[in-house]
Order: C-alpha cells, then structure tokens, then sequence
C-alpha cells in the first residue's frame, strides 16, 4: 500500500474510525445484555403462569422464543478469540492473516520477537499504516458478519416470539370464549 497522504490526516481518521468499531462493538454487546435480561425475566414469568390451561400454549411459544432469544443474545457477548498456538511462519508481518495488534495473534509470541515485530512496523511507516488498517478491517468484518448479524437474529426471534404468542393468545380465546 503507497501512502500518499500525509500523516496529519491519515492518523486523525484511522483512530476515529477505529474508536467508532470499538463504540459499536459496545453497543452491540449492551443491546445483547438487556435482550439477554427481558428474555430472561420473560422466560421466568412464562414458567410460573404456565399452569393457566387457556394461556399454556402462548405462553410456551413466548418461553421457548425468549430461550432461544438467550442463546443468541449469549453468542453476540461471548468473545470469539481463538488462542490456539499458530505455526511460526504465520507470525510473520507479510501474512495478511497476522495483525501484531491483537492479542490473540501475538500471545503466543516471546517478548523479544514480538519487540522486534514491532520495531519493524514502527520503523516502516507504510507497514505501520497497513497493521493498522487490517485492525481496523478486522473489528469491522468482526462486527458486520458475527456481531451484529447474531444480535439481529437475536432481536428478530424476540419480536417472532411475542407476535406469535398474541396470535396464539387471540385464537385460544376466541375458541374459550365462542
């Protein structure tokens, strides 16, 4: 990668948008934490009234819905690091593979090989740049293909569950009540 920009600009925008990935990636595990937090308390007050008979089957759907909902909201929070120790020729800076950023690309390394790593990509100011865009890079696939693509399907099931329980709750009191 050339870098034909000057420093003063590239470095302002590389942090915003890094800093901007990291807003996101809190939001989206808040967002999962209060999705994880009605579903449970919903969950919790479908099984103490399941002894209704006229509300067992709304109420079912509701809870198995919410237990679903849990699973995924759970999926979106859990990290997703895998620190299995990488093959020494993967730690190079010339795999894309390998960002010297993250600690779970770097753990594995010894302190001196992980300095010199680093003293090369601080004494080349395009690989600098370019370890910094595949962080950037690498929260953002991280955040648009696991993160919040789980948090939908989170926030999906949950609506699914409550609109079916109401239409399951309006066709068993209509068969009660006519």
């Amino acid at each position: 990668m050339a870098n034909q920009t000057t420093d003063n600009f590239a470095e302002p925008m590389l942090e915003q948008t890094h800093q901007h990935h990291v807003t996101l990636s809190s939001l989206g595990d808040a967002k999962a934490n209060m999705l994880l937090t009605i579903s449970s308390v919903t969950a919790t007050l479908c099984l103490a009234l399941l002894d209704n008979m006229l509300y067992r089957p709304a109420l079912a759907i509701l809870m198995l819905f919410s237990l679903v909902t849990i699973f995924l909201a759970c999926f979106v929070v859990i990290p997703k690091v895998d620190l299995t120790k990488r093959l020494d020729p993967d730690l190079q800076l010339g795999n894309p593979n390998f960002n010297p950023l993250f600690f779970g690309d770097f753990h594995t390394i010894r302190f001196d090989k992980y300095l010199t790593l680093m003293e090369q990509v601080f004494n080349n100011p395009t690989l600098c740049h370019e370890i910094e865009l595949r962080e950037i890079h690498g929260l953002g696939q991280y955040l648009a293909k696991k993160k919040f693509n789980t948090l939908r399907a989170a926030y999906l099931t949950f609506m699914a569950g409550f609109i079916s329980a109401a239409v399951v709750l309006c066709i068993s009191l209509m068969v009660y009540y006519f």
